[in-house]
């Protein structure tokens, strides 16, 4: 039986292998290793394109006078939409152009701030020495900007004092109104009973409760005028 010849020559090349020739866009291997971010200059294959933004009129060029143009502007020639036809561009400095984006990025990223969660543990029968300790604890943790995650621990037989540990939990909030407002009443979870603080905003201040209205002809209770609050009912304001 004859072998049938095998093929020497050259093999095809594939995409991503070797590099583009001048004028060329590189292929989608070297794109993602390639520092630019977009089709620039020489690299631009279309015939001709459509030039926006401030520092030309705006229209639709040949390649060679596009380039011309950005040449003389001694700025370059940068592909923002390449699925167009004829692809958008603009002529802008490029290395200026990068610095801003990712000038602009690192601020976006440090405005997205990571929510940070402290925990605060507490026993059902947690004394006030120990229950004031953790209060301040959690008052510096409000003041820095995290949440925290305050829950009683029920070990054993000590489950049978759950609403002892549902008490201690609101004491704990509304100590903490001042710094934090409460964004769920207690939840028992398995031998956890949890609340969950968030840390009020600047200049928030928490909503004062509304005076009950009594019957007819009867006004709401007045507050102590010791207190520095207005004690005129709306009525008479």
């Amino acid at each position: 039986m004859e072998k049938k010849p095998q093929f020497s020559g050259p093999r095809p090349q594939q995409a991503g292998g070797g590099r583009p020739k001048p004028g060329q866009r590189p292929y989608p291997g070297d794109r993602n290793n390639n520092k630019d971010q977009h089709v620039i200059n020489e690299r631009i294959r279309a015939r001709e394109v459509r030039l926006v933004g401030d520092n030309v009129e705006p229209g639709i060029y040949p390649i060679e006078k596009a380039r011309q143009l950005a040449e003389e502007l001694e700025l370059d020639l940068v592909e923002i939409t390449a699925q167009a036809d004829p692809p958008v561009c603009r002529i802008i400095d490029y290395q200026k152009f990068l610095y801003q984006q990712k000038k602009r990025q690192k601020e976006q990223k440090a405005k997205a701030a990571k929510v940070v969660v402290k925990e605060i543990r507490f026993g059902p029968q947690t004394d006030d020495h120990d229950y004031n300790f953790k209060l301040k604890h959690a008052i510096g943790f409000l003041k820095e900007g995290s949440k925290v995650k305050a829950y009683v621990f029920f070990r054993g037989r000590s489950i049978l004092f759950k609403e002892q540990g549902e008490v201690l939990l609101l004491r704990f909030a509304n100590d903490l109104e001042e710094y934090g407002r409460l964004e769920s009443m207690p939840v028992l979870e398995g031998k956890r009973m949890t609340i969950m603080m968030a840390p009020l905003k600047p200049g928030a201040k928490k909503a004062a409760p509304k005076p009950e209205k009594g019957g007819k002809g009867e006004k709401g209770p007045k507050t102590d005028p010791e207190a520095g609050e207005d004690t005129t009912p709306a009525e008479e304001q």
